[in-house]
């Protein structure tokens, strides 16, 4: 699942990735979701869907997704937690425009760490900061 997903392109590039996924997107913006889903096109199988949605209170049931995505929005790591199966992985990329968050690295961290992720990578790359973390539990 990727938040924020805007008109899908993130989700779109996680279904080419992982052919066999179910990939979903979550937006607060009903026009960004429909422009999403026109992007579609067929799709027998259902593997890609959006939803309109805000960040802090995800449409979907706890521990329904493998991954989490996220490259844009506020960060709210207890809803992701809820979402993301014991196992699943988060990755959370900041966007320029968050500058301040580039000195957080190791607070945000931190942060992950209390709520039972393994940060497995974070970093500063392009003017970019980025976490991979892995929920524990599995």
């Amino acid at each position: 699942m990727e938040i924020e997903c805007g008109d899908g392109d993130g989700v779109f590039f996680l279904a080419r990735e992982f052919p066999a996924a179910r990939v979903r997107g979550v937006d607060r913006s009903d026009d960004a979701v429909r422009r999403a889903t026109a992007r579609v096109g067929l799709d027998p199988e259902g593997r890609v869907a959006f939803k309109q949605g805000k960040p802090r209170s995800l449409p979907y049931p706890d521990g329904m997704f493998d991954l989490v995505a996220q490259t844009r929005g506020t960060l709210y790591v207890a809803e992701v937690t809820r979402v993301l199966r014991p196992g699943g992985y988060l990755v959370y990329v900041e966007r320029p425009r968050w500058r301040w968050l580039r000195s957080r690295l190791p607070s945000l961290s931190s942060g992950l760490q209390r709520r039972g992720f393994e940060v497995i990578h974070a970093d500063k790359v392009g003017g970019l900061a980025f976490y991979v973390g892995r929920l524990q539990g599995d």
